[in-house]
């Protein structure tokens, strides 16, 4: 809380007020500051309190609780102060409502005693609320009209005394705000963050408004309160201090909230008083009182002056404080403003509900702050809803739809949701304001990721389109009323079924029912209703659904069910609640029970109905997947899963394949009632596949060939395909598979064997994952370890092969099926518990191992131009991204076995060469991997980015030698530092990775200067320019390391010849510039400049070609007589040159090898 002013501040205040108190003196003023003890006004006020705090001490003994921890502010020590203290208005915030209004009614008892005093204390309570901590004081004003009043309305700063004050006229008094400079960078009371700013904002309104209803029936009217708080709210309204500006813009606003509903009293009394006038007018004249209507009269007359002057009032507020401050710099303020507008307009509609008002609404809608526009939703949607508000809406309404209809696309979430739910109270009180293109638009949101602004739209929906009431035709046909209700759904139905179809952006079902789902759930959980509109005659109903129209009914039927089992969750939708309640799981749990009886009897007819169409079949066959597992119906699971069966030999679709497998799956489950029942139909349905299986093989296989006529192909890749979809979800490995289906994989391509390769690729890999994932229970003995280790070594050769085959998606599946049983092999091995057996360790052949990192460079990282990607010009854009898709698989794929330490570590240095290339299309996969080798092995994950850097630099090198430009697959140079530069950004925290940096910088330098041999045909190393791609990771060095690598660089240097002047060398002298660049601001540019023109004295020449001038940066401990035969080397002269920098850098140090190496660097400057 605020504390009161310190005798020190209040000192300060009277030293820099001092020519106004003397003007105070004599015009009787009255200082408001603590210290002020002869004041009059002030014991006035003293006594007072006292009185205030005997009249709530009651209230106080009752709250003490919960408000003695706020602030209270003590002036003694002992108890029986602590008994006598007053309680100030400010105080009195923190007391809740009921104090709050028995405090107010003392002070307005105070104020008709004393008001100067009562008044002050008024003012400087919301001094207070706005944070302040200074002093306020004031001078009486005999006249408004005083020419000297507005040049003393002053806003300034005072920095010797670090003090700032505000001068202003409140009439009549010019009140004085002194506080510290400093304070105004401190949040104040409105703005506190957590609990307590919401808490004050909302007991700091209710102040106002409590203040204003208890006295509007007294001192409103006297002439002095009001006028000398409006005109301080007006006042420090327009400063230029924030929390001034905020806290008394909201006082205003909220006071004239306060006299709204005054107004509305008054002109509710005079209403009143009319009707009792007219009441007596119309009697007899026996019966009618002079006396009466006279002060019935009277009363009128005394209700419309008051009601004009709070209109007035309202007029003054509105003008002087909303109409400057509606625009304000602080998106509170600006808050505030829209929000009270909106609260006006509704309540006193017939003052406020005009073009005139509504237009600020209008602007406001196009601020920049979410808040603000929500504000304007809101104060909208309370228009919107009154009907008899309507009519005075209509300009509006035509100016400002379209701005309306495009803040549903608002990039903040709750402002789109608000302006959905207008858009919906408009149609439901307006059926002609918008138009069926509006609607069309506003429908789509539906499908729209946030499901609060989906759900909205979906409530618009069923108002607009599926909430319609049955024809005529129907209601006079003389039908029952559950017949009525049944034929009203499949209206319902039908035209959910035409927008559906109607829709051109979207075609996700569970997206739509999702939508509805809160608005609509009556008919999308009407499971009978549903069922029999898919089981009814089409030929003997005229409302029946055609075959296009059941396909979507199915869908809607799958998503209901999904929904009622599952709840509203769903990828790529967000917003929506992530924890039910209690009472919302048990209604999930009834509606899952009741689905399940219903479904169990009515899905065997559906299947047997469809089983025809494989699309709607794959539907059906989901629906068990969400069944309840306490539903006991042993006879109904028998029927189901029989029929079931039926459809599985009817059918060899993928999807009919992978629905019925995971539906065997749920079925199977050990939580259900029905498990045996369901593993006993599977169990037999695979042994019958797979002796149809063994039969077509004995006939067709001969050798490494497969010779089988077209049918008997059809029906190998039938069962084949079941085969692979079940033993995707059901671990198969005691039929065999393996042995059975290996030898296929040796045969000769030939027409139709590419796609039984690929179900025999797929099933073979299966089998060895469920092998590996069963291993702690199935391998009982050395012996099967060693069978497990030979088929996983001979899968891994057989694909080995068809890694080279003719068929693209041959190689990819080879490819993902070695990748992932390597991947899940070794895993098994991490996890593996040493006291059972395990399987045995299995490493990939180099050759293999090679083939693969081809592989993925071949066909992960290719151009659209070349290749197989040449038809990709011509296909659509679905098919780009679905190929894009496919290589991002087969990249995940490989980067996990490096995560996995299946392949060595330095292979991935390949694909690290293609992250700045590729980086839209693989960039996350790279980086990702980076960080889990980093997480791995620090150094040698750095040694592998240096290796890297180290093939891409050799390979141009080659290819400019060769040819003398770079060909497409070689990046440039350019690319090459990029690179690097990225790489370098991947190492955050330089203490973290400060031993992988300087490892970095150890094996570049190796890489340049460990093999050369300085010969007068080569004076420079062939790898020189490398030094400029490793000076990328220098700004990753620390200090210290820094002179370490440059100590480890002069170690190589020292024994080679270097001319600094020469332009060969210009990569040596960026790379020491960037080590030497330590001080902040400095950069290897300027080191570079320095090096490439060092300043001479006029006279002096260079004793060498490594010292071209005198030293500057040296090493301690270097002879001078190793100098000396280090200027015998060969000297040369160096041009005169005028200074150009007065920071030189001697590169002497990189000829001196024989002293002792400290590894400091002295620079002078």
């Amino acid at each position: 809380m605020i504390p009161e002013p310190t005798a020190a501040a209040a000192s300060r205040s009277s030293q820099l007020n001092k020519p106004c108190q003397d003007e105070a003196d004599a015009s009787g003023a009255v200082n408001h500051s603590e210290e002020d003890s002869g004041n009059e006004n002030r014991r006035k006020s003293a006594r007072r309190r006292k009185r205030t705090h005997k009249s709530s001490e009651n209230v106080m003994h009752k709250r003490a609780k919960a408000s003695c921890s706020h602030a209270r502010t003590a002036r003694g020590s002992t108890e029986k102060q602590e008994q006598v203290e007053a309680v100030t208005l400010f105080e009195v915030i923190t007391m809740g409502r009921s104090a709050m209004q028995a405090v107010i009614d003392d002070w307005i008892e105070a104020y008709m005693t004393d008001r100067d005093s009562s008044l002050l204390d008024l003012i400087t309570f919301f001094i207070q609320c706005s944070g302040c901590k200074g002093v306020v004081t004031a001078e009486m004003c005999h006249s408004q009209e005083d020419s000297d009043v507005m040049s003393k309305m002053v806003e300034e700063l005072d920095d010797d005394a670090g003090l700032q004050y505000k001068k202003f006229l409140a009439f009549p008094w010019i009140l004085t705000v002194t506080w510290p400079i400093d304070a105004d960078s401190v949040d104040y009371p409105l703005v506190q963050s957590g609990p307590y700013g919401r808490w004050f904002h909302s007991e700091f309104c209710d102040f106002v408004s409590v203040l204003v209803s208890q006295c509007q029936h007294s001192i409103i009217f006297d002439s002095y309160l009001m006028n000398s708080l409006i005109s301080l709210l007006t006042e420090l309204s327009n400063s230029y201090v924030r929390a001034f500006r905020h806290t008394f813009t909201l006082a205003a606003v909220k006071l004239l909230s306060a006299l709204v509903s005054v107004a509305l009293s008054l002109s509710v009394g005079i209403e009143n008083s009319q009707k009792l006038l007219k009441v007596q007018k119309t009697k007899s004249m026996r019966q009618k009182s002079t006396q009466q209507l006279e002060k019935i009269q009277k009363k009128i007359k005394e209700l419309q002056e008051k009601w004009t002057e709070v209109e007035n009032m309202m007029d003054v507020i509105f003008k002087g404080v909303f109409l400057k401050r509606y625009r304000d710099v602080l998106p509170e303020i600006r808050s505030a403003c829209m929000e009270e507008l909106g609260l006006w307009m509704k309540l006193y509609s017939c003052a406020f509900l005009n073009d005139s008002y509504l237009k600020y609404i209008g602007w406001m809608m196009h601020d920049k702050i979410p808040d603000v526009r929500l504000k304007c939703m809101l104060g909208l949607q309370g228009l919107y809803g009154d009907p008899v508000l309507l009519p005075k809406l209509d300009l509006f309404t035509s100016r400002f739809k379209e701005r309306l209809i495009s803040m549903t696309l608002d990039k903040d979430n709750e402002v789109a949701v608000q302006t959905m739910k207008l858009l919906l109270i408009i149609s439901k009180t307006s059926d002609d304001l918008l138009t069926p293109d509006d609607y069309r638009q506003l429908l789509q949101f539906v499908y729209s990721s946030q499901r609060p602004l989906a759900c909205s739209a979906g409530e618009l929906l069923y108002s607009r389109l599926l909430n319609a009431a049955a024809p005529e035709s129907v209601t006079q046909a003389g039908m029952n009323e559950e017949e009525v209700n049944k034929q009203q759904k499949f209206s319902q139905l039908k035209a959910l079924l035409q927008f559906y179809q109607e829709s051109e952006l979207h075609k996700h079902v569970v997206y739509l029912v999702d939508s509805l789902w809160d608005c609509a759930g009556a008919l999308l959980k009407d499971w009978p209703t549903l069922t029999s509109a898919l089981l009814q005659d089409s030929s003997a109903d005229t409302q029946s659904f055609a075959q296009v129209e059941h396909e979507i009914l199915v869908e809607i039927l799958v998503a209901s069910v999904r929904q009622a089992s599952e709840g509203p969750v769903l990828a790529g939708r967000s917003g929506g609640k992530k924890v039910i309640s209690i009472k919302e799981k048990k209604a999930q749990t009834d509606d899952s029970l009741k689905l399940t009886e219903h479904l169990l009897t009515v899905l065997p007819n559906l299947l047997s109905k469809f089983s025809g169409s494989s699309d709607i079949v794959a539907s059906l066959l989901r629906i068990p997947q969400y069944f309840q597992p306490e539903a006991e119906n042993t006879q109904a699971v028998s029927s189901l899963l029989a029929e079931m069966g039926t459809v599985l030999d009817f059918h060899s679709h993928h999807a009919v394949l992978e629905a019925a497998a995971r539906t065997f799956l749920s079925l199977c489950g050990e939580e259900t009632c029905w498990s045996s029942t369901a593993q006993a139909v599977r169990d037999t349905l695979v042994q019958s596949w797979v002796d149809q299986l063994k039969n077509l093989l004995e006939d067709s296989l001969k050798g490494d060939s497969l010779s089988a006529d077209e049918e008997k192909m059809r029906e190998i890749l039938s069962m084949l395909k079941k085969l692979r979809a079940f033993h995707n979800c059901h671990d198969l490995s005691q039929w065999g598979l393996f042995d059975l289906l290996s030898p296929l994989l040796s045969m000769e391509s030939g027409q139709g064997e590419a796609e039984v390769l690929l179900e025999v690729l797929q099933c073979l890999s299966f089998s060895l994952l469920w092998s590996l994932s069963t291993s702690g229970e199935t391998l009982t003995s050395r012996d099967k370890a060693v069978a497990q280790r030979l088929r996983l070594r001979l899968f891994c050769e057989r694909s080995h092969h068809c890694l080279f085959h003719s068929d693209p998606g041959v190689k990819h599946q080879a490819f993902l099926g070695v990748c992932d049983v390597l991947t899940a092999h070794s895993y098994q091995l991490q996890v593996w518990d040493p006291s059972s057996f395990g399987p045995l360790l299995y490493t990939p052949s180099p050759k293999l191992q090679r083939a693969l990192l081809t592989f993925v460079c071949a066909h992960v990282f290719v151009d659209s131009d070349c290749d197989s990607q040449s038809r990709a010009s011509e296909s659509s854009q679905e098919d780009k991204l679905e190929d894009l898709h496919k290589r991002r698989n087969l990249l995940a794929a490989f980067c996990k076995m490096i995560v996995h330490r299946v392949l060595e570590m330095s292979m991935v240095a390949e694909v690290f060469m293609y992250y700045t290339k590729y980086y839209n299309d693989f960039g996350d996969i790279i980086k990702e991997t980076m960080f889990r080798t980093r997480q791995m092995d620090k150094i040698e994950s750095a040694r592998t980015l240096v290796l890297c850097l180290q093939q891409l630099f050799i390979r141009l090198k080659q290819e400019q030698e060769s040819s003398g430009r770079v060909q497409p697959g070689v990046q440039t140079f350019t690319s090459i530092k990029e690179l690097a530069r990225r790489f370098a950004l991947t190492f955050g925290d330089p203490v973290k990775f400060r031993e992988s940096v300087v490892m970095i910088h150890r094996t570049g330098i190796e890489f340049v200067f460990e093999e050369f041999s300085q010969t007068p045909e080569a004076a420079t190393p062939p790898y020189l320019t490398f030094l400029t791609i490793l000076g990328e990771f220098s700004c990753k060095l620390l200090k210290p390391d820094k002179r370490t690598v440059f100590s480890y660089l002069q170690k190589h240097t020292a024994e080679h010849i270097i001319d600094f002047r020469e332009e060969r060398w210009q990569p040596l002298i960026y790379y020491r510039a960037s080590l030497l660049a330590v001080a902040e601001g400095e950069d290897a540019v300027s080191y570079v400049s320095s090096d490439r023109k060092p300043y001479m004295p006029r006279g002096n020449k260079s004793p060498c070609p490594f010292s071209p001038v005198e030293s500057k940066v040296r090493r301690p401990g270097i002879s001078p007589n190793h100098a000396e035969r280090s200027a015998d080397v060969g000297s040369l002269p160096v041009p005169l040159e005028p200074p150009a920098k007065t920071l030189h850098t001697d590169e002497s140090v990189l000829g001196s090898g024989d002293g002792p190496d400290d590894g400091s660097v002295e620079v002078e400057l």
